[in-house]
């Protein structure tokens, strides 16, 4: 039976440290359990969708990097409200920022390295994500006498979701991300909770699936399959074109002369999640299954006090009069 008639809302979150942030139509919220247990909550207006963030194919790349800004800003935040990394006794680097720069100072400056060296790490990991592939195949390529080439976009494909399935389920075993899984969990249990129109209670939320269509992890999922097919019609062999034997360039090449086409399979992917969050049946539900399926590593049980939490920033964003949050 089709399910097309049940609430679907636009609002939706990301789980931060120790809290979740939400966004509704015009109002986000972000809420943070202080060390002393209480509940800091703190909301802000929204300004209003310009014609790029509606505009279909276009809207997909600009609100994508819009909230990767506003989620990291978000995360940021959470961390210094919630105490999590606040350690005892300063390090001789901390009492060095200090004496020069003040305490203050010292504060801007550890949060601008902090900042930087945040960039670096997921740069040279988005590196390796997008390199590695690549150069095994190059790798494979020459091993094997057959022509395989035409293998290559979906041997690259595959891989890369290979790697970004094991990194989930690696980074999920410590301490500090599983518990950000479960916040991650609570957020999705509240939205599904709003969208069975039932009042938005920890016993009314606790039931619910912890899985949803419309999450970022089913969006990279559906952005690293659309790339699989995309790049299959795509000729890219920048190193065949230039003559160049040497196998780490042929790679660093290939990567390179993909970037140009990434704002399409984003454009893409955003459009069929856009898709699967708005309809029930047999092919939304199929373009889904893959990514509900990762959610399992990317999700986990929370607890009364987390969803207590997203609770908390989800009530902020609901829909005020007059305002439509309809999917």
């Amino acid at each position: 039976m089709s399910k097309d008639n049940e609430k679907k809302t636009t609002i939706g979150g990301q789980a931060l440290i120790e809290g979740v942030m939400m966004k509704g139509v015009s109002v986000g919220a972000m809420a943070v359990r202080k060390k002393d247990g209480s509940v800091y909550v703190e909301e802000w207006a929204l300004s209003g969708k310009k014609w790029y963030n509606k505009a279909p194919f276009i809207r997909g790349c600009i609100n994508f990097v819009s909230q990767l800004k506003e989620g990291y800003s978000c995360i940021l935040k959470s961390s210094e409200i919630s105490g999590a990394f606040e350690e005892g006794e300063p390090t001789c680097f901390d009492k060095f920022l200090v004496k020069t720069f003040g305490e203050k100072g010292a504060e801007k400056v550890g949060g601008a390295i902090a900042g930087i060296l945040s960039f670096l790490m997921v740069a040279a990991m988005l590196a390796v994500f997008l390199f590695v592939p690549s150069y095994l195949f190059t790798l494979l390529e020459n091993a094997v006498s057959a022509d395989i080439s035409g293998w290559k976009s979906a041997f690259e494909g595959v891989l890369k979701l290979v790697l970004f399935i094991a990194y989930m389920a690696i980074v999920a075993q410590t301490k500090d991300i599983r518990r950000t899984y479960e916040y991650h969990g609570a957020e999705h249990k509240t939205i599904a909770c709003y969208e069975a129109k039932k009042e938005l209670t920890v016993e009314n939320v606790r039931p619910m699936k912890r899985f949803h269509p419309r999450c970022g992890t089913s969006f990279i999922v559906i952005t690293l399959l659309v790339s699989i097919l995309v790049y299959t019609f795509i000729p890219l062999e920048p190193g065949a074109w230039l003559g160049i034997e040497n196998k780490v360039l042929s790679a660093l090449l290939r990567v390179l002369i993909k970037l140009p086409f990434l704002p399409i399979v984003v454009g893409i992917s955003y459009e069929l999640i856009k898709l699967a969050g708005r309809y029930s049946n047999a092919f939304t539900r199929i373009l889904s299954a893959p990514g509900l399926w990762t959610q399992r590593l990317t999700t986990r049980e929370p607890d009364d006090r987390q969803i207590e939490i997203a609770i908390a920033a989800m009530k902020p964003c609901l829909p005020k009069e007059n305002e439509n949050d309809n999917w």
